[in-house]
């Protein structure tokens, strides 16, 4: 197939006067830095509630299940070794999987970015002559903006997983990469699905059961309905070719068996080498990420079955940036996340902040990394500091990422890259390197160290330092209270010591 480019930032679906959908990239930027968005979030005393009680009650059912297993940082370490074994091979294993999938009767298409992603699938779309798809949830399909591209090429796109059918008729987005309408509560769900589901029932209550029960209805004629469905992959085994869904609903099992054509948009990073390695990858995932000890469904394919299932299966490899990562040997294990949102879940700054005011769709610590990785750090400057660098989202991630070093590499990044570019030195450089003058001699910062004391005449009641003025100090003492010097220096302490002695 092939692929015209465009101008940089736009998507050209090659139908005069409509305007572009989504960046090259997709949607992995924000149009306001962390902080600024973060504030928003902040204010927001019922978002807040909403966060606060889901990851708490996420956090409790894992624990609760990651504790039966005598054997799990064994399993960590598997999963940690088998991601870094394959992203070290990631092209022989990528190119093993085209070949297996062909030999099944799959077509595999590669994407450069989201742009061309994106016109891939809405010309496979157009050749079935479908105006309406169904879909399975998919990070990678919110990633690039598939919807969006899929409607300006007159396509209705519904989604049928319950959390992203909530986000998609409250014409929101996603804010967890598990659960995407994390930042709602029953209350307001019922009140999006009688404005906009259309066949909701009048009397429709904020009982879960009741909504799942209108969702079901409104669903079912999609599924029976549509001739083309389009899902994202967990995992893909290069050895055979399989590609493997896994859910809680059983909204993906009617997507990937019913329509006749099944269009999988699957990042280049999910690969696995044999069928063996499922094995560790579906313990980690449905522990760390619902809690639960196996996930309810998990629906595996491989290629075209004749009369049984979809008869057309495209696989559409997406890179969008993924390479760069893997070019990054200080970042690149970034790529071996199984999106279990685990890291999310145990975040203090995403509990409050929430995952709208991260601006990509992959939030909380893993999107802090990723995010600024697959477009460029100077692009998502603002994520690497997004984070209190507690190492929390280290020790729940099921395959190990260390999330806080690469976090500061990024920041160091973004440091050296602003150095470069700056011709003036702004005030906080100049405040470090006079800091790093005092405390490169010993006598210098004795002399700083005593001089310090003086601050205690500017303690509050609670016998800390308030707001400073200042470009520096004023940033930091604006958002937290400065600790009052005491009343001796430790180099005072010990001296005094060494003199008792």
């Amino acid at each position: 197939m092939t692929v015209t480019p465009t101008r940089a930032g736009t998507v050209d679906l090659g139908m005069p006067g409509l305007p572009p959908v989504a960046p090259r990239e997709g949607f992995l930027r924000a149009d306001r830095p962390f902080p600024a968005a973060a504030r928003d979030s902040l204010a927001d005393p019922q978002l807040r509630r909403n966060l606060g009680h889901a990851t708490r009650t996420i956090r409790g059912k894992r624990a609760a299940v990651v504790g039966e297993l005598p054997h799990w940082e064994e399993l960590r370490e598997a999963g940690r070794q088998l991601k870094t074994h394959t992203m070290a091979h990631l092209e022989d294993y990528l190119v093993q999987l085209e070949q297996a999938v062909t030999a099944r009767g799959g077509v595999v298409h590669w994407a450069r970015d989201a742009a061309e992603a994106n016109r891939i699938v809405t010309d496979l779309v157009r050749a079935e002559g479908a105006e309406e798809v169904v879909k399975v949830k998919s990070m990678a399909t919110q990633e690039i903006g598939l919807n969006e591209a899929l409607e300006a090429a007159g396509i209705t796109a519904t989604e049928t997983d319950l959390a992203e059918l909530i986000v998609q008729l409250g014409h929101d987005r996603p804010s967890h990469i598990l659960v995407p309408a994390i930042h709602r509560n029953r209350t307001e769900i019922r009140d999006i699905f009688l404005a906009e589901m259309g066949d909701a029932p009048a009397d429709l209550t904020d009982e879960p059961a009741a909504l799942a029960a209108a969702a079901r209805q409104h669903l079912r004629r999609k599924f029976l309905s549509a001739k083309v469905a389009i899902s994202g992959a967990n995992f893909a085994v290069a050895e055979d070719g399989t590609l493997a869904v896994v859910e809680s609903e059983g909204n993906g099992r009617m997507c990937l068996t019913l329509p006749e054509t099944l269009i999988t948009v699957m990042g280049i990073e999910k690969v696995v080498p044999r069928a063996e390695d499922l094995e560790v990858f579906l313990q980690l995932l449905p522990r760390s990420s619902t809690g639960e000890r196996m996930n309810p469904y998990t629906s595996m394919w491989t290629g075209v079955t004749p009369g049984d299932g979809p008869q057309r299966f495209h696989l559409v490899l997406l890179d969008n940036g993924r390479s760069r990562v893997l070019a990054d040997e200080h970042g690149r294990d970034a790529l071996n996340c199984i999106r279990c949102s685990a890291c999310l879940n145990v975040c203090p700054v995403y509990e409050r902040a929430g995952g709208h005011a991260y601006g990509s769709v992959y939030p909380g610590p893993i999107g802090a990394v990723l995010s600024p990785q697959l477009t460029g750090v100077e692009d998502n400057a603002s994520l690497p500091y997004a984070s209190s660098l507690c190492g929390a989202c280290y020790d729940a991630c099921p395959v190990k990422i260390d999330i806080p070093s690469m976090l500061v590499h990024l920041r160091a990044e973004h440091v050296e890259e602003h150095r470069r570019q700056s011709r003036r030195p702004d005030a906080e450089s100049v405040a470090m390197r006079l800091a790093s003058w005092v405390m490169g001699h010993p006598r210098r910062w004795g002399l700083a160290a005593r001089a310090a004391r003086l601050g205690r005449l500017l303690r509050g009641r609670r016998g800390t330092i308030g707001a400073l003025p200042g470009p520096v100090i004023g940033s930091w003492t604006g958002t937290r209270d400065l600790p009052a010097p005491p009343q001796q220096t430790f180099r005072d302490w010990w001296r005094g010591q060494q003199e008792d002695a």
